[in-house]
């Protein structure tokens, strides 16, 4: 009864089976049939041109997506708690070889316009201070709050005018757009995005991510990035066969809804232990070290997220029944 991260969720049987599929002869790297209908099928799903490159890590995803936004001179205006803050090593300032990370704070790890303007607004000009050249958000956030396209579309409009470059970490993005019942295009491109980190690991993948980018030109240099990274993949297609598998039939859109409504089941037996409105599939609640230990004696699995707080997290492959265990033990608390 594990509900530590998604993480550590199997893959969903359509993924084992384009892999299956793809297993066969082919050209290596990215000149496969697969890696080389991703621009196209992401094109139809964001109703828009876009160029798509697969990685195996988010971490990759996200570094490179900054890498292309953002020099080595530059800073990346980001919340304090993104994940490309607090858990991905230095990988950021590693692959933009230097960029700096410029902390703001901000309610539910999201950012709101007024707090992004002020953060600017208070950097000097000049060659002694670090000069922002991106945003990046991350959506759902990492307390699981969710951007809407009118929140995403107000700092997009300030990217504009500040000419930042756009980023959004999107290793659930699945789950926001779940939630939110919106086009995957009213919240990026359309409100301003320039690069996505799709997320498809935590969401039913075995081990696949797609950089999607909404303006072709950054994807150039990010082809040798990718190489000189390591993760030019020389069999990419049983990435992209991944991929395509949960495009299909929208098995990416029903695996992050059937995350999304297991949370709230965890989220209805919380009550006032809430700390954070569930509108994905994380689940933040106060409970003494006490209760959590009396959790953990029932079998459950879950995360110390802070002091008197834990972290639950559900996955694309856990039914009611697999989860009402854990909601009848939340309320009998």
């Amino acid at each position: 009864m594990r509900f530590f991260s998604d993480n550590a969720a199997p893959a969903c049987q359509s993924v084992l089976d384009a892999l299956v599929a793809a297993n066969q002869l082919d050209t290596a790297y990215d000149g496969d049939a697969w890696s080389q209908s991703l621009d196209a099928r992401f094109a139809a799903l964001f109703e828009t041109e876009v160029r798509v490159l697969w990685v195996a890590t988010g971490t990759a995803a996200n570094s490179l997506a900054l890498a292309a936004l953002c020099p080595p001179h530059g800073g990346v205006v980001c919340h304090a708690q993104a994940h490309i803050q607090n858990d991905e090593c230095g990988a950021p300032e590693f692959y933009t070889h230097g960029a700096k990370l410029m902390l703001v704070e901000g309610a539910g790890a999201k950012l709101s316009p007024a707090q992004v303007t002020a953060a600017l607004d208070a950097v000097n000009p000049g060659v002694h201070w670090v000069q922002p050249h991106a945003l990046s958000i991350t959506n759902a956030t990492e307390y699981g709050e969710v951007y809407t396209p009118e929140q995403v579309a107000a700092l997009g409009a300030i990217c504009r005018e500040r000419s930042l470059g756009f980023h959004m970490d999107g290793a659930r993005f699945a789950n926001a757009v779940a939630h939110l019942g919106c086009s995957p295009a009213a919240l990026t491109w359309r409100a301003g995005v320039d690069a996505l980190s799709f997320g498809f690991t935590k969401n039913g993948g075995m081990g696949a991510e797609a950089l999607v980018f909404f303006k072709a030109e950054l994807a150039e240099a990010t082809h040798y990035r990718r190489k000189r990274a390591g993760h030019l993949l020389s069999k990419g297609r049983y990435l992209a066969a991944q991929i395509l598998a949960m495009l299909d039939d929208d098995v990416w859109l029903a695996n992050a809804r059937a995350a999304n409504a297991g949370a709230r089941l965890l989220a209805g037996a919380a009550g006032d232990r809430l700390v954070h409105p569930v509108q994905a599939n994380e689940v933040f609640l106060r409970a003494t070290p006490q209760e959590a230990t009396s959790l953990r004696a029932l079998g459950f699995d879950f995360y110390d997220w802070a002091p008197g707080e834990v972290r639950l997290v559900t996955s694309w492959n856990q039914d009611v029944e697999h989860i009402r265990p854990l909601a009848d033990a939340i309320a009998a608390l």
